[in-house]
């Protein structure tokens, strides 16, 4: 059985990213079940989009 970000899932959510009043980043995630906010300082949040470019030119090269 696969673990983690390998593991396939039906579970459908959305996804909001943007600036908070308090000089975050939030990642927004919710569902019909759950809502997630995740707030990021700007560096933190650079960090993160990096990763997501990083991961996405990894793939796109296979």
């Amino acid at each position: 059985m696969k673990k983690g970000i390998n593991k396939k899932s039906d579970l459908i959510a959305d996804i909001q990213i943007g600036p908070t009043d308090q000089g975050m980043v939030r990642i927004f995630v919710s569902s019909e079940s759950i809502e997630l906010p995740m707030d990021f300082t700007p560096e933190e949040a650079i960090d993160i989009a990096n990763e997501i470019k990083s991961s996405a030119l990894l793939v796109s090269k296979e």
